[in-house]
């Protein structure tokens, strides 16, 4: 567990203090990540690593480009030489693709592609069951409430809106995946 150890500290440094409710969503997908630990084998440590990271993008330091996963992998990679694979996490988490292509990124997006698609779909359903403050929330209405949240103007709102079925797609293949580990310990 050196990578999420280490992820762990960096997150915390970078989030705890100046956006505490960031920090509290970040612990909860984190916490989403570790119950998935089953379905992802080799792959569970990289998952709670980029869980806790996954944000990082929203802090001061890492702000560049203005999309927060692109910022995230970006600092990850070029200031904190992070590997590859878990920047690759980060940068494609959720909708990013969606707020990449609204915001005239998409080659920024690639710079950490191509995505693996069973670590985007864990830590897509990580963020979705997390709410802002860090309860658990089913995906539908956590997506409804960024919606809400951030309105018709906005880039979010809008990435949102077309991500969503792939969104709540992604979620189905998790609890699939989970249900089928599951069915197999039993």
């Amino acid at each position: 567990m050196h990578l999420a150890k280490w992820a762990h500290d960096l997150a915390e440094s970078m989030l705890a203090d100046s956006l505490p409710r960031r920090w509290a969503h970040s612990k909860r997908v984190h916490s989403q990540a570790l119950a998935l630990a089953p379905t992802l084998g080799g792959d569970a440590e990289l998952l709670a690593a980029a869980a806790i990271v996954h944000d990082i993008g929203y802090a001061r330091d890492a702000v560049d480009t203005g999309q927060h996963m692109i910022d995230g992998a970006r600092y990850l990679r070029d200031v904190v030489g992070a590997d590859p694979r878990l920047c690759s996490v980060v940068a494609f988490h959720t909708s990013s693709s969606w707020e990449a292509s609204e915001l005239g990124l998409d080659d920024a997006l690639t710079e950490f592609g191509p995505a693996e698609a069973e670590l985007v779909d864990a830590i897509t359903y990580c963020d979705l069951t997390s709410t802002p403050t860090g309860d658990l929330v089913d995906p539908a209405e956590r997506l409804s409430e960024v919606l809400e949240r951030y309105g018709p103007e906005h880039v979010v709102f809008r990435a949102v809106s077309e991500a969503r079925p792939e969104l709540m797609a992604r979620v189905a293949r998790v609890r699939r995946r989970a249900e089928a580990v599951e069915a197999k310990l039993n």
